[in-house]
């Protein structure tokens, strides 16, 4: 097994170079992140907010990114008993950081308004963060809106300080699972809600400079095991992970971190609908998953590109905490995804 270097203490994020000081993952946000210690060109940081809320019948999901030389505001609608889903990500030209995303997650807002959409994240940080959002013309010259809270945020969450082995590059991301989901979504004339009972947020914040081509994968899941809130985060591809990987699991409020994580992807990672499998170099995370709703979205301009799988589904396998207890699930409700970009 690969050692896992834990950041325990409070510290700068980047030196006067503009590279990681200590690369590693932690349970909180100890490393200070700061735009203006970045030492690369407007053009190349990447910032950005990405929620996403399920209950394994419906989801929704908002962006607001600003990668410098393009903005983009994301909206997807997705049903996964049905299978379908709706996704618009219009573009901003040259944002340049004027988008003004905060600078950490634990408190500040984050907003995008044009003529025709809105996504408004207020989080004032004493545990809940509240979410509005309306896109005209979303589906069929229907509108869609919604309110939604999220609360009950979790102890610790999974941080990581990422390098690139290219100077200046790097990945700082947190991702918190486990957040209870209360509101209402509007499609039209139809109205969907999300119950805390069986509804979870995911919060993606990522911030940092990454070079030009790169194919991560990704997975994530947040639900109850016998009443107790449970999930994981699990994903390479993001930069060096030598120091550390991102994949742990979550229960009752804790962080429990695993080593290597293998994606098999059918079809010589082509096939996403059918079955794939997880395993890990030290046994503590081996899972089954049936897909039942790829979300997929393809922009190639040959310079740029960008080629998402982001594959919804049920796993079923066992996980192991760090005192050894096992955990077995069936059905449990989560997604997997494969995206190259070329940015």
């Amino acid at each position: 097994m690969s050692k896992q270097h834990e950041i325990t203490k409070p510290k700068k994020l980047l030196n006067e170079q503009g590279n990681i000081v200590d690369p590693g993952w932690s349970q909180y946000l100890f490393a200070k992140y700061r735009r203006e210690d970045i030492k690369v060109s407007k053009l190349r940081i990447k910032e950005w907010d990405y929620y996403l809320i399920t209950n394994g019948h419906i989801g929704l999901a908002l962006t607001i990114a600003d990668n410098g030389y393009m903005g983009m505001d994301s909206f997807s609608f997705l049903q996964f008993d049905q299978g379908w889903e709706i996704t618009k990500s219009p573009m901003r030209i040259m944002p340049l950081g004027k988008t003004g995303l905060p600078n950490t997650s634990v408190k500040g807002d984050s907003q995008i308004k044009s003529k025709d959409y809105f996504i408004s994240i207020k989080n004032d940080g004493k545990g809940k963060r509240i979410i509005d959002f309306q896109m005209k013309n979303f589906k069929r010259y229907r509108d869609i809106e919604g309110h939604i809270v999220l609360s009950d945020e979790p102890d610790e969450s999974m941080v990581i300080a990422t390098p690139f082995k290219k100077n200046k590059h790097f990945y700082y991301n947190q991702k918190i699972n486990c957040m209870r989901a209360e509101g209402e979504v509007k499609l039209g004339n139809n109205s969907y809600s999300f119950n805390p009972k069986d509804s979870f947020g995911t919060l993606d914040w990522g911030r940092g400079v990454w070079t030009y081509h790169n194919t991560w994968y990704w997975g994530s899941a947040s639900g109850e095991v016998e009443g107790v809130p449970f999930g994981w985060n699990i994903g390479y591809g993001f930069g060096d992970t030598s120091a550390a990987t991102e994949n742990l699991l979550f229960y009752d409020g804790k962080v429990h971190k695993l080593d290597q994580i293998e994606f098999h992807i059918p079809g010589n990672e082509k096939d996403f609908m059918s079955p794939w499998k997880f395993t890990s170099n030290d046994g503590r995370f081996e899972m089954d998953f049936v897909p039942v709703l790829d979300r997929s979205a393809l922009t190639d301009f040959k310079i740029l590109k960008s080629d998402q799988h982001q594959v919804f589904g049920h796993f079923s396998g066992t996980a192991k905490l760090d005192n050894g207890k096992n955990i077995k699930i069936s059905d449990f409700f989560g997604f997997a995804e494969k995206v190259e970009n070329k940015w």
